[in-house]
């Protein structure tokens, strides 16, 4: 049955705006007393409210109350969000001065989430990645890219992907999984890198594959993590298997965002050590770079340089990197809006890089826009003007929530 929702004060669309640079608020299609036409979870139409119940007098009416503004429901192309254990020692220790890297070398970092999600049971995970999964659907997020990395063994990685097909049946948002078994060199593999890369894709791969468990594949380039070389070597191999590709880049030192643009992968992610050169090379590229504001937060180190990778011409997108270590708090606008005002992002650009621009991240075709043909996820804010969602920093929530058109 057909059913038109509305009306609400402002409707912002997303619709219609380059997938790639600078973005202004006049750009921002805005319906005002707008409505959607929705059917079998999908957008019909989109327009004046009165003039679609005029047209469509058979539809079911969704009574909207008070002021109401619209957008589509947020993306987050890259979190951590399967896992177990807490990194508050971590945190500590890094609030009076100690390093990332230094922490790693002491045992935390990640090899101390591998050793506590490696001793949890596969129910366990499955409960906490839900229930962290619904706590970002109530704040506005309906898709959400999960990424594995916390195994870093055959057995683990495989438990960590079925969890997150399984919890992918336990909530409304939709779970998108990435494969990060090369996430770093686990501590307990005997041999180099390059035998731990060559172990994985002989002998996860081809089982994610089977039990169609994802089809994407990360890899952390980094100085602790995996090198250019290496990495190449690998994501290939994974491409030859069949995987989309993304890459954990330049987040202390560079070089991984050129190995993600040579390959083609769908997206660069983190970039707070890139410069020019770097942005350079990715703006004239179909790979997405994905900005982190979390993490920076979580560290306390700058952020990837938003605005010049907007000027430069780039798709840029906007992504919580919710994790037990460096990105622990998770709130993707609150995250977002607090980046905007020290990169001076506009909201348009704040909002592409949470819908349409992240699902280009996670190269999803169906969302992130409210139009004609697209997924009706959505989220409608208490308040009559969009300015006042990123005026409020993250303390405004919304209201209410639809996932396929249903309100939840």
């Amino acid at each position: 049955m057909k059913t038109i929702i509305g009306p609400f004060t402002q409707i912002l669309t997303m619709a219609n705006l380059p997938l790639k640079g600078a973005l202004n608020d006049d750009q921002l299609p805005i319906i005002p007393q707008g409505g959607l036409l929705v059917q079998d979870g999908l957008i019909l139409e989109t327009g004046d409210f009165d003039l679609l119940k005029t047209q469509h007098p058979e539809a079911r009416i969704e009574d909207i109350q008070g002021d109401r503004v619209l957008l589509p429901g947020f993306i987050d192309c890259h979190t951590h969000i399967c896992f177990a254990g807490s990194r508050a020692k971590d945190y500590s220790l890094r609030i009076q001065g100690k390093t990332y890297m230094e922490i790693a070398r002491a045992g935390g970092g990640i090899w101390d989430s591998v050793q506590q999600t490696r001793a949890a049971e596969e129910s366990i995970l499955i409960a906490l990645l839900t229930a962290r999964a619904n706590r970002h659907l109530a704040e506005g997020v309906t898709t959400i890219e999960v990424k594995s990395g916390y195994g870093l063994n055959i057995s683990n990685e495989l438990k960590q992907l079925r969890a997150i097909s399984i919890a992918g049946q336990s909530t409304k948002a939709d779970l998108i999984p990435t494969c990060l078994a090369a996430h770093l060199l686990p501590k307990d593999f005997e041999g180099a890198a390059a035998d731990y890369l060559h172990h994985v894709v002989s002998n996860l791969l081809p089982t994610l594959k089977q039990e169609n468990l994802c089809s994407r594949v990360d890899i952390f380039i980094e100085e602790n993590a995996f090198d250019p070389t290496t990495a190449t070597d690998y994501l290939i191999a994974a491409r030859e298997l069949g995987f989309e590709l993304t890459v954990h880049a330049d987040q202390f030192s560079t070089g991984g965002l050129r190995v993600a643009v040579q390959l083609g992968a769908a997206s660069a992610d983190h970039l707070e050590a890139s410069g020019d050169e770097e942005i350079e090379l990715i703006k004239n590229s179909d790979t997405v770079a994905v900005v982190l504001p979390g993490a920076s937060l979580g560290l306390g180190m700058q952020y990837a340089p938003a605005r010049k990778l907007l000027d430069a011409g780039a798709c840029m997108a906007i992504a919580s990197d919710w994790n037990p270590g460096s990105a622990p708090m998770g709130d993707l606008l609150m995250q977002a809006a607090v980046m905007s005002a020290a990169e001076k992002l506009s909201s348009a650009e704040v909002f592409a890089g949470l819908t349409f621009r992240a699902a280009h991240a996670l190269r999803l075709t169906d969302r992130g826009a409210l139009s004609s043909g697209m997924l009706a996820d959505m989220q409608a804010y208490p308040c009559a003007d969009y300015r006042e969602i990123l005026y409020l920093q993250g303390k405004l929530k919304p209201i209410s929530i639809w996932k396929k058109g249903t309100v939840i």
